[in-house]
């Protein structure tokens, strides 16, 4: 009995040894993880004044869980998630072509959503990459997290254009993705992140004189446009250990007669209204709605608060994002926008609710189907 309670626990232990061995064998060797910032790179992350005790912080205290535990949640996922938290199939999409997105005057502001949050803003004639997670898997181990509703895009990384910018809010898996970047860095101008991310970027073969990291409050001037990087309250983190490494964002597009606004993610908060105060009002927002749970009411929006943040920033259009692509919640995946459209009804918030692929061009009629009904 005895040696067999030994060699049970010897097997058992190489078992663990070995899956232990490859996990940090993994976390050294797989590219999307990204990178690391440097020890000179966290001495200016101090001076920031939003990073404490080696960790990013937000503007007000913010919990990541704000009701049950980690494995409660995991449980709900398993056993408890909405018999519609994913689409029975692929969402109605409209192909973009790319000659289309050449074609445009420098007054025009048009703006496509692929799903999730990545979207194409063409503005003072210039073409805006947000937050482009244009990939089918996400993450290191694509089977371990979320699959996309639709094995196709709108359009594929390789047949956009050049990109003047490309704006990212955060380096969630779901929002920084390494096989996209990847594909299009070499028709890219410059990346504009929030600080840390640039160690990402770096790894993955992006020169460092084509990335400029940024802190809240920073701005950047491109031809006939602004951009600035403004709060959010949200987190971050990749992998294993690096919690809030880098900072989370939101960003302001500000062209001669035209302002958008983007939320990234993020919970609701003051931060809203003082940039609309700041540098609103706004054309166009384009506002994080969906992912949300009240396990963690901090850092995502409820639809309802998704509609007063557009408030807030004083938009005269919402466009609702973060939705569509990935179930990373237990709601319906069309929940969000129902929700939406229903508030932005009840307070007079003007919102467009395109197709996938379908742009929204300002100053034109604006898409309002109920698609996502039928």
């Amino acid at each position: 009995m005895r040696e067999s309670v030994k060699k049970f626990l010897v097997t058992t232990g190489g078992i663990l040894g070995t899956l232990l061995v490859a996990v940090v064998a993994f976390t050294n060797l797989s590219p999307q993880l990204g990178g690391t910032p440097t020890r000179q790179e966290k001495e200016v992350f101090v001076k920031s004044g939003h990073y404490k005790d080696g960790k990013f912080v937000n503007l007000i205290p913010t919990r990541e869980m704000t009701g049950g535990s980690m494995p409660s949640v995991m449980w709900k996922f398993l056993f408890h998630k909405s018999p519609q938290a994913a689409p029975p199939g692929p969402l109605p999409t409209q192909p973009l072509d790319s000659l289309a997105i050449t074609q445009k005057t420098p007054e025009m502001v048009r703006v496509t959503w692929f799903g999730h949050s990545a979207s194409l803003l063409e503005i003072a004639g210039q073409n805006i990459l947000l937050d482009p997670m244009l990939g089918v898997d996400m993450g290191p181990v694509s089977w371990a997290t979320p699959k996309r509703y639709n094995r196709s895009l709108a359009i594929t990384p390789e047949k956009l254009p050049y990109i003047a910018a490309v704006l990212i809010s955060h380096d969630h898996y779901d929002h920084l993705d390494y096989a996209t970047i990847d594909k299009i860095k070499d028709k890219v101008g410059h990346f504009y992140v929030p600080l840390g991310i640039g160690a990402h970027l770096r790894a993955w073969g992006v020169p460092r004189t084509s990335i400029t990291e940024m802190n809240w409050g920073d701005s950047v001037q491109l031809p006939n446009l602004r951009v600035r990087c403004t709060p959010s309250r949200h987190f971050s983190g990749r992998g294993l250990g690096n919690r809030n490494s880098t900072l989370w964002c939101s960003w302001v597009v500000q062209g001669a007669s035209k302002r958008v606004f983007y939320t990234g993610d993020g919970g609701y908060g003051p931060h809203f209204a003082a940039i609309g105060r700041q540098y609103g009002p706004f054309d166009l927002a384009l506002v994080e709605c969906g992912q949300y749970n009240d396990s963690w009411a901090d850092i995502h929006m409820k639809p309802e608060q998704s509609v007063q943040a557009a408030r807030d920033v004083r938009a005269a259009v919402m466009l609702p994002v973060h939705w569509g692509a990935f179930t990373e919640s237990l709601h319906a995946w069309n929940e969000p926008v129902t929700r939406a459209t229903a508030e932005a009804a009840r307070l007079g918030q003007v919102i467009t609710t395109p197709h996938l692929g379908e742009p929204v061009t300002l100053g034109t009629e604006l898409p309002k189907s109920r698609w996502w009904e039928k």
